[in-house]
């Protein structure tokens, strides 16, 4: 959902940097659910995946939604910036094919763990950060691109509403901010979701890494230039 290009200039207009994090995991719940059905009508997504890796998400995401305020967000988002930086080199190499089977030894763990701190720190800064469990879905866990893309939506529409919530909870969010985000974001989600299958596996990786190449710089152009 590229949240991480939205939230600089959500923070620009929103009263309080807390409430521009709401504001924005919001809107990026919103997207992603649409994502998420255009996703699910195709086949793309890997409930056995959803059921081990949403729960803590969304437990997680609750806790640092409401915890906002307490956390240093030039910290945590350096941070971001250099795992997403990161991530779109390693997107781009090829799953390393293992003797079968390989990839489900430990796979609920590893989902719960990735689960738990995606949705803290999303629920810190207000993303739903789906560019960071994306390239975990695809290298750690070895899901193809078109299947990593539909469960990681799902995966981040609950972790977007349970941060929602904590934020509410908490510092709250911009009323009017996260109607005119969600104008856009729905069905810009759901055309993106339907554009998924069209592109090869190599130009798929290809476009995932630019968007996090992207996402990256935006965060570490907000860090520079606040």
């Amino acid at each position: 959902m590229l949240g991480n290009l939205r939230l600089p200039i959500t923070l620009l207009f929103a009263g309080s940097a807390a409430a521009g994090a709401g504001t924005n995991i919001a809107v990026s719940a919103v997207a992603a659910s649409t994502a998420s059905f255009g996703h699910a009508r195709a086949g793309r997504v890997d409930w056995r995946l959803v059921a081990w890796m949403a729960p803590p998400s969304v437990a997680a995401a609750f806790i640092g939604g409401f915890l906002a305020g307490q956390v240093s967000e030039a910290l945590l988002l350096s941070v971001i910036a250099v795992v997403l930086l990161y991530s779109a080199r390693e997107v781009l190499k090829p799953p390393k094919p293992g003797p079968p089977g390989e990839r489900r030894v430990g796979t609920a763990t590893r989902a719960l763990g990735i689960g738990a701190a995606i949705g803290l720190l999303g629920g810190i800064v207000g993303l739903i950060l789906g560019a960071l469990r994306l390239p975990a879905l695809i290298r750690i866990i070895g899901q193809r691109p078109e299947a990593a893309v539909g469960t990681n939506q799902v995966v981040g529409a609950a972790l977007g509403f349970a941060g929602l919530a904590g934020h509410l909870v908490g510092s709250g969010v911009d009323p009017a901010l996260v109607a005119a985000g969600a104008i856009g974001a729905a069905p810009g989600g759901l055309v993106g979701a339907q554009l998924t299958g069209v592109l090869s596996e190599q130009w798929l990786r290809r476009g995932i890494a630019i968007a996090l190449l992207v996402s990256g710089l935006a965060i570490v152009g907000r860090l520079v230039f606040s």
